[in-house]
């Protein structure tokens, strides 16, 4: 939860965004020129490239590979999220790496005045000392590795300093989505502590208790009282609102898997508006949304171009399959048909010869396909649609990602006249009947 601040400098931010996205060509062959420069001597290049450093010649000659060579030293590997594809990847990281992903949270903070938190940033030095300037929950409740302590500690200071909260903020809806369950299920001993002033026995974790303790100095039967009231009415729509009623907007990534919780935290939240503000994965930062008030469903982000260099294969969502490794099946559109070399090959296209309405796999990702929106200068605007290898398969039929997400809000929308609310869903493969089904 974010602490309300003193007014900072938000042009320099936006002025650096217009410079980064009018120069969006430019910066990229000037980042490809630096890889090139900073590895051309590296194994892995040396066969490609002989020791050359021409972009053109990298183009034309090397390969789409997984295997990826660096000349810099890897300070930390990252563990991906699992969100997206169900297992958990170690990431390589470099100290630029991590530098462009702090840059990620600065730029975030123009386009919607708050700062983001990433989870490789979690462990920093850099974190630890913007916490109290940003967030209710202190540092230590946060960094608490009991799920269920850190969870009550930080809904506990959230709620003693509801009047200063002026967003909800999380990684993930998902993350948020369980914060409301689990204050539905200790509302009342929170207010209890509250009420005395004195913090639950079963919290135990020493840096959780000594932190909330700074906050939670006196009895305050007003605040037990008035919180009370609130979660106590047998509808929570619009509870988020409620109990912080300065809160301007929920801050989470509420894109791709996460879409399926955008009908829920409207539900919760009041009116109160859903802000993903970048989109980045392990493997990469790659852009921010300038259109924060934007409709959650429609969601598109702006590439910078500084942050990595991209490439994109194209990719025939009419087709009945998306990609297989370099190859793609199914291919039916005369765009695509233009794409395939002599080899049978999609042909991977750069930053500059990407096409309006088309949709591309980015290949630095795993296997993340994006619809290209639009442009804001000289740099792309792309939605994220699904992760093509993320499909429930039984027998001969196939569910992609997407149209899983698009049966779960139809679902949502037949329950919801019933006075129903879908918190989330989960399946299981029934094998035991034909035909196979997945059952949710």
């Amino acid at each position: 939860m974010a602490d309300l601040i003193g007014t900072k400098d938000y042009g320099n931010g936006l002025n650096f965004l217009e410079e980064l996205t009018e120069n969006g060509h430019r910066i990229q062959e000037q980042v490809l020129e630096e890889i090139l420069l900073r590895n051309a001597g590296t194994e892995y290049l040396t066969r490609f490239l002989h020791g050359q450093t021409d972009k053109q010649l990298f183009k034309n000659n090397v390969p789409i590979t997984s295997n990826i060579l660096l000349a810099d030293p890897i300070s930390e590997f990252i563990q991906s999220s699992g969100t997206s594809g169900g297992q958990p990847k170690l990431i390589p990281m470099t100290a630029e790496n991590f530098e462009k992903k702090t840059l990620e949270l600065t730029l975030v903070d123009p386009v919607v005045k708050n700062e983001t938190l990433s989870s490789c940033y979690f462990m920093s030095d850099s974190f630890k000392k913007s916490v109290p300037k940003i967030c209710t929950s202190p540092v230590e409740t946060i960094l608490c590795l009991d799920h269920k302590q850190s969870m009550y500690c930080q809904l506990l200071t959230g709620l003693l300093q509801r009047d200063h909260v002026v967003s909800i903020s999380s990684i993930f809806g998902s993350v948020l989505a369980r914060s409301i369950k689990f204050l539905e299920d200790y509302w009342n001993e929170l207010c209890s502590n509250i009420r005395t002033g004195c913090l639950s026995d079963w919290i135990t974790d020493p840096g959780c208790r000594n932190a909330v303790s700074s906050i939670l100095t006196r009895p305050n039967p007003d605040l037990a009282d008035t919180i009370e009231h609130i979660c106590g009415n047998e509808s929570w729509e619009g509870i988020i609102k409620k109990l912080w009623p300065k809160a301007k907007y929920i801050n989470s990534v509420i894109t791709g898997t996460m879409s399926q919780y955008i009908s829920l935290l409207d539900f919760y939240g009041g009116g109160i508006p859903l802000v993903s503000p970048s989109y980045g994965s392990s493997e990469s930062t790659f852009g921010v949304n300038l259109n924060p008030l934007s409709n959650p469903y429609d969601v598109s982000y702006t590439f910078l171009p500084n942050m990595a260099y991209f490439e994109f294969l194209p990719v025939d969502k009419d087709g009945e399959e998306k990609a297989r490794e370099s190859n793609l099946d199914g291919v039916s559109s005369q765009w695509l048909s233009e794409m395939i070399n002599a080899n049978g090959n999609v042909e991977h296209v750069d930053f500059t010869n990407v096409k309006l309405g088309q949709y591309y796999e980015v290949v630095v990702t795993n296997f993340t396909v994006l619809k290209l929106t639009g442009f804001h200068n000289n740099s792309l605007q792309f939605q994220f649609v699904e992760r093509r290898n993320s499909v429930l398969s039984v027998d001969m039929d196939k569910t992609s990602e997407a149209d899983l997400l698009k049966a779960i809000r139809n679902a949502k929308r037949h329950l919801e006249p019933l006075g129903f609310v879908l918190m989330t869903f989960s399946s299981y493969a029934e094998t035991s009947s034909i035909p196979l089904a997945f059952f949710f």
